[in-house]
């Protein structure tokens, strides 16, 4: 009986020292990713501090607060939005909104100083350079994303960022996205029964733009 005690103890102490399996496909799952979050590793059993050895061996960098890309496989990302890029995907929730949505779209020629980024409104979150965060309330409505290189990057849709245009950049700006969006040479228009619906949940009395520009 003594003799099986310590075979028991013994099995029991291997599976202490042993590498849980899920952990280790957790970390092999991560790995096939370009770009990698702490939030997201955290999610799957992985500490920051075993990320943190991935960046003293070489094969990860830190590109940002809570950031990482493979050293392998780096993001293809022009660098005009590298910064942009690092800058939303490190802010959990956060989602391309106001003027560098327009940017995104192809709506505006006005230049990204600062990304307008919109997170949920009880969201707890560190500044992030040129970044400027908007918590709202009906942070779901109309999330899309849009590729830049090999990343997809979440921006409110055309809709939104077109309705949303008439209510914080000025009208000149907000006309102007909505003529471009609703030009001859764009392949996709935007769905104005979708417009109307954003209209009325963002409070934003979209209906006599949208009559002047598709009538």
């Amino acid at each position: 009986m003594k003799n099986t005690h310590i075979v028991y103890l013994g099995v029991f102490d291997k599976l202490i020292i042993m590498p849980p399996p899920v952990k280790s496909r957790a970390i092999d799952t991560l790995l096939k990713k370009p770009l990698i979050r702490s939030d997201e590793a955290k999610d799957m059993g992985i500490s920051t501090s075993l990320l943190s050895h991935y960046v003293k061996s070489g094969r990860l960098r830190r590109v940002g607060r809570g950031l990482y890309v493979r050293t392998d496989l780096a993001p293809q990302v022009d660098f005009e939005w590298e910064e942009m890029v690092y800058s939303v995907l490190s802010i959990p929730n956060g989602v391309v909104c106001y003027t560098t949505a327009l940017i995104l779209h192809g709506l505006t020629d006005e230049i990204a100083r600062q990304y307008w980024v919109a997170v949920p409104h009880d969201t707890s979150i560190a500044k992030r350079p040129r970044v400027r965060l908007v918590r709202m309330r009906n942070h779901a409505l109309g999330i899309s994303s849009i590729k830049l290189g090999n990343i997809d990057v979440p921006v409110y849709d055309l809709e939104r960022a077109i309705v949303e245009a008439f209510r914080v950049t000025g009208p000149e700006v907000a006309i102007k996205a909505l003529k471009q969006a609703f030009g001859s040479e764009r392949k996709i228009r935007p769905n104005v029964p979708k417009m109307l619906e954003y209209g009325r949940k963002l409070r934003v009395k979209i209906e006599p733009f949208l009559m002047m520009v598709t009538t």
